[in-house]
């Protein structure tokens, strides 16, 4: 009896590992799939930054 308890023990671990795994795979998935789109956008929010600091700085 004690090692059936003990086997569940075990197989609700494994199912723990299998699912944050595959958790893991769809997150790296989709940041290799929209991860030009961030780097653009990213770049694009720098930019503005950049140009506004300038705009403001020029004023004083």
């Amino acid at each position: 009896m004690k090692k059936l308890v003990r086997n569940q023990k075990g197989q609700g671990i494994m199912e723990y590992v299998i699912i944050s795994s595959l958790i893991g795979i769809c997150c790296l998935t989709v940041v290799n799939q929209f991860g030009g789109v961030i780097k653009e956008r990213i770049s694009e929010m720098k930019q503005r930054v950049t140009e506004e600091i300038k705009v403001t700085s020029s004023k004083r």
